[in-house]
């Protein structure tokens, strides 16, 4: 019997957002993981705790009182 070639699916777009760009690390980091021999249960473990990610995976830090270029002060109740 002859073997059917599978198509090859591509991505065609190259800019990202942030936050697709931690989702596909996600994913690669999930992959990874099961490659190595780790059961799904614990691969999905160690996603579920922020302390197990690579560096590089984890998004910069944002500054909750600043957006953008504009400054937001603190509300101080008196």
């Amino acid at each position: 019997m002859a073997q059917r070639k599978r198509k090859v699916q591509t991505v065609r777009e190259d800019n990202y957002s942030a936050l697709e760009q931690y989702c596909i690390a996600l994913n690669e980091y999930y992959k990874a993981l099961r490659k190595a021999g780790f059961s799904v249960e614990l691969a999905l473990g160690l996603l579920s705790d922020r302390e197990t990610y690579p560096h590089w995976i984890l998004p910069e830090p944002i500054e909750p009182n600043k957006i953008g270029s504009i400054e937001y002060p603190e509300d101080e109740d008196e």
